[in-house]
């Protein structure tokens, strides 16, 4: 007997997809009105501006992209890798892996970035490769149920990891690779501590696909990522202070 997905609407990425457009917009606005990209100055991971104290950029940097094909390859990732997940996961795991996975990419993007006002690390990739390791994770645990596809689905998403940070390594690419690492990192730890863990069910009169994970399981597990990930920025902040 096949189970399918649970149904329900993805809107959480429709939300991120969408506040991710409406800040480019803006973005795109500021370039025109001011001649700057007033987001990107304030918003971008920028190493002097985070040892000054302006910790949001280890956040804001998620929502803030530098052209048109880097914003337009982000939201198709999301999609292709977010509209699955959210239905796996649930609205708030799923929300709560996005931001934990970008937290985790921009810590370790701060921590490689040359201590320059021209060196700067922005966009939803670090989001993007926790999703992704998300699903490698999701389909490993849950392999038994998947048969003779886990396989191929798992070979997808190592091809889409490698070819993505090889590329990234190519000289002169402008792709911050430390950024993705971090985002894969910050993915694995929370999903393979909180993400689903799928079980079926019989209730007599019907099959029910369920998740055995507990609520507190996936609280901690985004604690986790976010004390070990904390203390490294914490780390990599005192050290660079330090005469």
């Amino acid at each position: 007997m096949r189970l399918a997905l649970p149904s329900a609407r993805p809107y959480v990425t429709y939300a991120i997809l969408g506040v991710t457009v409406a800040v480019y917009l803006l973005q795109l606005l500021t370039q025109q009105s001011f001649g700057v990209d007033l987001l990107a100055a304030y918003g971008a991971c920028m190493k002097p501006a985070i040892l000054q104290g302006q910790l949001w950029r280890f956040l804001t940097p998620i929502l803030l992209h530098a052209s048109v094909p880097h914003i337009a390859f982000n939201m198709y990732a999301l999609w292709v890798f977010g509209m699955d997940l959210e239905r796996l996961f649930g609205r708030w795991r799923y929300l709560a892996l996005y931001v934990v996975a970008g937290f985790a990419g921009n810590v370790l993007s701060f921590l490689f970035l040359p201590n320059s006002t021209a060196a700067a690390s922005l966009g939803a990739s670090t989001s993007i490769f926790g999703l992704v390791a998300a699903e490698g994770v999701f389909l490993f645990q849950n392999r038994s149920m998947l048969g003779r596809n886990y396989g191929r689905a798992i070979a997808n998403v190592l091809i889409v990891v490698a070819g993505n940070l090889a590329f990234g390594l190519r000289p002169g690419s402008g792709i911050d690779n430390w950024g993705h690492v971090g985002g894969l990192l910050g993915g694995l730890i929370f999903t393979w501590l909180g993400g689903p863990l799928l079980e079926v069910r019989n209730l007599g009169y019907s099959l029910q696909l369920a998740d055995k994970r507990e609520s507190r399981q996936v609280i901690a597990a985004a604690a986790i990522v976010l004390l070990v990930f904390g203390a490294l920025a914490l780390w990599g902040m005192t050290s660079s202070l330090t005469p």
